[in-house]
Formats: structure tokens, C-alpha cells, sequence
């Protein structure tokens, strides 16, 4: 409103000459989406369409039966509505709430497969390489060495996965905050961190089969040499 010191103005609103009594600081009273706007109390007991009452924790019941008695004394003939402010805030991110919970079962289900194809794929590769492993092991190949000889290959392939993920994920997340006017960055650390545990996650999916196969004994694999 371009008014140095408001407090105690006199402006015309809604057709009446009406004094400013306080101001407030900024806040948002809409969805995060938008940028901070404008609002204006009125403060006329002539013109009452809502009334704010703040509640203390554990007494809502007992406060709201006595709410209900006052305004049906004072407002015979309406019935007594109201909201809760934090669940019509709620209300304004039921699509984000929504999001968030398909994304986290898509996400459980990508990885679950992602590991059995993961499982699999070792199962096949050591399968093929098992009189190979034999032959190292008669050279004298220890089993730590063969461990991280086996687990190298995968590590290799996951790698090339995080680093082609990390470009689309990043795009896709930038696009999604762009639509909120207050936003949070997006931290480096959010990928490393999100890379790190695929990589730990593919570890732990293929140790059993690269365990089995440093383990195994090189007369079985090469018996029939």
C-alpha cells in the first residue's frame, strides 16, 4: 500500500472509513506454489463472516461444544460450520501427499526387480565363469582377490547406471520444485548419497553368488578337464 507508517491511517475500504490498527509480518496463507500475497483482516463486529479461535492441545471437544452453544444463542436458524486451519492446509498438498506415497512404492518395486534382475545376471555370469575361477584359484588367486575381481564387473555396470540416472533424476526434481514460488535447492550430496546406496544395494545383492563362487572348491569346476 506505499504507507511509511500505517499504524493509525485512516483508509477507505469496502466503501467505509477504516483505521489501521496493526500490522503483521509476511506469511503464507495459500499453497507454497504461490508467492506471498497481500491480505487484509477486517475487524467489524457488524460484518462477522468468520472468527480465527486458537485452541489449546487436548480440550478441542469440550471448546467446541461450548463454540456451538454460544453461536446458536447469538445465530439462531444457521447451523455451526467450521474447519480446522491445519487440515485445510492439508488439503492444499493432497497431490504432493500423493506423490510422495506412489513415488516410494514405485521406488520399492523398481528396486526389488532391479535386484532380482541384478540376482540373476550373477547367478549367469559366475555360472559361465566358474572354470575360470578354478584356474585362478590353482594359480594361487586368494578369495578376497577374486571377490573384488567378481564384484569389479558389476560395480562397473551399476556406475554407468548412477552416473546416466543422476543427469535425468536431477532434471526431473528441477522441474518439479520450479513449480513452487518458495523452493529448496537441491544439494549435491542428495545424488551422492542417493548413488552411494544403489551401489551398496547391488553389493549386497550379488555377494552371495560372488561369495559361492570365490569359495568353490577348483577340483569340482575342473574335474572334467
Amino acid at each position: 500500500m506505499q504507507l511509511e507508517n500505517p499504524v493509525g491511517m485512516v483508509i477507505n475500504m469496502w466503501g467505509k472509513d477504516m483505521e489501521i490498527i496493526g500490522v503483521a509480518k509476511d506469511f503464507h496463507f495459500q499453497s507454497l506454489h504461490k508467492d506471498v500475497e497481500p491480505v487484509l483482516f477486517r475487524f467489524d463486529p457488524e460484518y462477522l463472516p468468520y472468527t480465527m479461535v486458537r485452541l489449546e492441545d487436548g480440550n478441542d471437544q469440550q471448546v467446541m461444544a461450548k463454540i456451538k452453544s454460544f453461536v446458536e444463542e447469538f445465530n439462531p436458524g444457521y447451523d455451526f460450520e467450521y474447519i480446522f486451519q491445519d487440515q485445510q492446509y492439508q488439503k492444499l498438498y493432497e497431490s504432493e501427499v500423493q506423490i510422495s506415497a506412489l513415488s516410494k512404492y514405485f521406488a520399492g518395486i523398481a528396486i526389488a526387480i532391479s535386484c532380482l534382475g541384478l540376482f540373476g545376471l550373477a547367478a549367469f555370469t559366475m555360472e559361465h565363469k566358474i572354470k575360470e575361477i578354478g584356474i585362478r584359484k590353482v594359480l594361487g588367486s586368494q578369495v578376497r582377490d577374486l571377490i573384488f575381481l567378481l564384484s569389479g564387473q558389476f560395480t562397473k555396470i551399476v556406475l554407468v547406471s548412477i552416473v546416466l540416472a543422476l543427469p535425468v533424476s536431477y532434471f526431473i526434481m528441477s522441474n518439479w520444485l520450479d513449480s513452487f514460488a518458495i523452493r529448496t535447492s537441491l544439494n549435491w550430496w542428495y545424488f551422492v548419497a542417493a548413488g552411494g546406496t544403489a551401489l551398496l544395494v547391488a553389493w549386497v545383492t550379488v555377494s552371495f553368488q560372488t561369495l559361492k563362487a570365490a569359495n568353490i572348491n577348483p577340483i569340482e569346476c575342473l574335474r572334467n578337464e
